[in-house]
């Protein structure tokens, strides 16, 4: 089955065009999970996308994560995490992240069993700021400089959600910590589907590489870090309400922009999970 669709950028990100994403069949599903291996990143607009059938749509690409911060979580469905600057009734934050920048990072990372696929979907959005960037790390490893390439064969590294948290987040409860110990990863990760090779590090969470001296290590990344942002690997979104996003967390790190915190946001996010068989090695 074919799939009107649109280019984002060259080679990265495709708008799909169609009236509801939570009414896939067998065959518009199948050509739907191909783009989205192909194109890293698949925009849909002006969807009306119920909770249910985010999460239902979310779960036939793989498991879902219940995020560690269940504070943040709907209570109908625990799948779906809150991002947000708004407020419970009794004053509490709603969401995560609230309004302020939030760094490049990949979802999950920070996890043994890292994740595969994001979707988030936006319920209410400011008139201005909050701009999401995307990175398509597969296109920047294979233009990496050969030396990097060899600097970095075989390497792993280490990947903290405390290290986020200090710089764009609130501190994790001390069960949250307990269940996001740092993990290793390789720094480069091979797709489990497209076997397309991307870099898999990112500035918010990755904190060293194994087995370097501290000062070769922040020179390595440093380098790969100012590398993989170069505008000719990301696509910038700004939002209205009904977007959906889709992309793949395998390939792709995502960064926002602040915004105004007196104009309310609500973005509801789930993320999937690589199939045990896959989740590692890389």
């Amino acid at each position: 089955m074919t799939l009107d669709i649109r280019q984002l950028t060259p080679g990265f990100g495709a708008e799909v065009r169609i009236d509801d994403i939570a009414r896939f069949d067998e065959a518009a599903f199948s050509a739907l999970r191909d783009l989205w291996v192909t194109h890293g990143i698949l925009l849909f607009r002006d969807q009306e996308l119920s909770e249910g059938a985010q999460t239902a749509l979310s779960r036939r690409f793989g498991e879902l994560e219940i995020h560690v911060r269940t504070e943040y979580l709907s209570p109908d469905f625990p799948e779906i995490l809150f991002v947000s600057n708004m407020q419970k009734a009794n004053g509490e934050p709603l969401g995560i992240l609230a309004d302020r920048d939030v760094g490049w990072h990949y979802d999950q990372i920070y996890l043994p069993k890292p994740a595969l696929g994001s979707l988030i979907y936006a319920v209410k959005v400011p008139p201005e700021g909050g701009r999401t960037y995307f990175a398509d790390m597969a296109a920047a490893y294979e233009a990496l400089p050969d030396d990097l390439k060899q600097r970095i064969e075989g390497r792993r590294a280490v990947q903290s959600y405390e290290h986020f948290n200090r710089s764009y987040s609130v501190p994790t409860s001390k069960t949250q910590k307990a269940r996001t110990q740092d993990v290793t990863h390789p720094m480069v990760r091979t797709h489990p589907y497209s076997k397309r090779k991307s870099l898999y590090i990112c500035p918010g969470m990755t904190t060293e590489i194994i087995g370097l001296p501290e000062t070769e290590s922040r020179d390595i990344l440093d380098r790969l870090f100012e590398f993989s942002v170069r505008p000719e690997f990301v696509y910038a979104h700004d939002w209205q309400a009904g977007d959906g996003i889709l992309w793949d967390n395998a390939r792709t790190m995502h960064r926002r922009d602040p915004f105004d915190g007196r104009h309310p946001r609500l973005m509801k996010r789930t993320t999937i999970l690589m199939p045990d068989a896959l989740a590692a090695p890389f």
